[in-house]
């Protein structure tokens, strides 16, 4: 989709859509002028075709009016943003994307989309940007009929309409590149958890690791059964052991060219990657399981986020870490009873096999703490009670570390994305206790998502640690502005704004913290380039 501005009349601007964004009470005298401009040209048709379909410019509103020739545009579309006063970029996203969903009915390959406000802000461009890419995206890829839908006409020209008195800058320009590498980010993720699981298993997403190493420079790391071995990481073996596919372990490292910067503590993104989850031995119900290969939605969206940091290069390292397997159930499955031993040396008894993804979790957070990151952030599809607790569309964010946590949910703010501090508390803890164990990997139904939080927290020591568990909002069960029903790539927009943030911060500080040198997996293969949930 290619994206320019223009100013000036925006009656003139040309395209088969005029998308004119309207805040609740836009309609009467203080109508903004691409709306009086476009009225005037249809003789006073438009805001009566507006009073006439109760059209107010509430959020979630959308009305298309033909111009019948009077306008060098075909069709006039009118978008509800919702009171002024209420009103963030992520309404705008949201609106956006409907406008996209619109431009697909209507087999249109070109748009003006007037910005909503007299001042247009990085991020309101941004986050047009991102909604029309993201609510253009389609996962048809597997639908042998309808080849004429499948090969209609898609949206790939954009003008973004600036308001009078304002004219492009470097920095508007600038967030229209960053809005779309996000969003193409985001779909990439979002390509990845739609695929069946019969298509991505570990290894596959072993390949898609390489190919954004290869994509953006940065530096991938792929090991398989042997390097888990070598690294003592018995929860992971366990869960793994039940399946014909083979795990890997897929470590993405971006490291600033700058030696001092090399040198800067880093940040560590760790994703769980259980490309399918029958519960193993502790079957899932077959409806619970039919949702199941989008458990390595967390995964997705670290690479994904890792594909833009590598072409945003903050300057400090940034490391994936992923975990890569199946949990299947089968002769050589983990057992309920069985004790596994942790990278930490930590001994876990195993009391249901279907909450496998804190097992591979812990060993990876261990792995990843050995790095002496400043921080680390894990995504999981972790618990089916996060998505009672918050439902599908909130991310549950858990940690203790009071800065770190706040600088995620600040990031998920800027970036759109709803997400909720929950309770990381002792009281939680006899939850977990074992008694012929260090631990028990599940405790009881109450409080179902703290008692996973607290199990990871005894892999992460005193690392500053958030843990989001994006069980619900990893895929949406319905079309909602810019989301189709299925994947939503949640997460990928709240990394990349949690890494350029804390870049703002640091290019400002003269002397970098010192990390530990990262050593690859031993024989490792290096390359650069809602249901019950575990």
């Amino acid at each position: 989709m290619n994206f320019s501005f223009v100013s000036g009349d925006v009656v003139r601007a040309g395209g088969t859509l005029l998308v004119i964004p309207l805040f609740d009470g836009d309609l009467g005298d203080s109508a903004p002028a691409p709306l009086i401009a476009a009225d005037k040209a249809l003789e006073g048709q438009l805001r009566a075709a507006a009073s006439q379909e109760g059209f107010k410019g509430k959020a979630d509103q959308t009305l298309v009016l033909h111009t019948l020739g009077k306008l060098e545009t075909a069709r006039v579309v009118l978008l509800g943003l919702g009171a002024r006063a209420r009103f963030t970029p992520e309404v705008l996203r949201q609106a956006a994307g409907r406008v996209a969903k619109t431009a697909q009915k209507l087999k249109v390959t070109e748009l003006t989309f007037t910005l909503p406000s007299t001042e247009a802000s990085e991020a309101t461009v941004r986050a047009i940007v991102e909604g029309l890419l993201l609510g253009a995206y389609r996962f048809d890829r597997y639908k042998t009929s309808g080849k004429e839908e499948k090969n209609a006409p898609r949206l790939n020209t954009v003008r973004l309409a600036l308001p009078e008195g304002t004219s492009k800058s470097r920095e508007l320009e600038a967030a229209v590149k960053l809005g779309q590498r996000v969003a193409e980010a985001t779909n990439w993720a979002r390509d990845l958890v739609n695929e069946p699981p019969n298509v991505v298993n570990p290894e596959r997403l072993a390949e898609a690791a390489q190919e954004v190493a290869k994509e953006t420079g940065i530096k991938a790391t792929i090991g398989g059964r042997r390097e888990i071995e070598r690294l003592n990481m018995g929860m992971f073996l366990g869960v793994a052991q039940g399946s014909a596919n083979e795990p890997r372990l897929i470590h993405l490292a971006y490291v600033p060219k700058n030696a001092k910067d090399a040198k800067r503590a880093p940040v560590a993104l760790v994703g769980k990657a259980i490309t399918f989850d029958s519960g193993g031995l502790s079957l899932k119900p077959a409806d619970s399981m039919i949702e199941m290969k989008t458990d390595m939605a967390g995964s997705a969206a670290v690479m994904a986020a890792m594909r833009v940091i590598g072409e945003i290069k903050p300057p400090f390292p940034v490391h994936a870490f992923i975990g890569a397997c199946e949990n299947m159930p089968s002769g050589t499955a983990y057992r309920p009873g069985d004790i596994l031993t942790s990278r930490a040396g930590k001994t876990v008894e195993i009391t249901n096999t279907d909450a496998e993804g804190r097992l591979v979790l812990g060993d990876i957070l261990t792995w990843a703490c050995e790095h002496k990151p400043a921080a680390v952030i894990d995504l999981a599809t972790l618990t089916g009670a996060c998505v009672v607790a918050l439902g599908n569309y909130i991310v549950g964010a858990f940690g203790e570390h009071d800065t770190t946590v706040q600088g995620v949910l600040e990031a998920a703010r800027t970036a759109g994305e709803e997400m909720w501090r929950m309770p990381v508390t002792d009281l939680q803890k006899d939850a977990l206790r074992s008694e012929v164990a260090d631990m028990k990997n599940a405790g009881e139904r109450w409080g179902g998502a703290i008692n996973a939080a607290l199990f990871l927290k005894e892999f992460v020591g005193d690392t500053p640690w958030v843990h989001l568990d994006i069980a619900g909002p990893s895929t949406s069960p319905k079309e909602r502005g810019y989301f189709n029903k299925g994947a939503t790539g949640v997460g990928v927009r709240t990394l990349v704004e949690y890494v350029r943030a804390r870049a703002a911060t640091q290019e400002s500080q003269p002397e970098p913290e010192t990390a530990a040198p990262v050593k690859p997996a031993k024989g490792a293969k290096a390359g650069k380039g809602k249901s019950a949930r575990g």
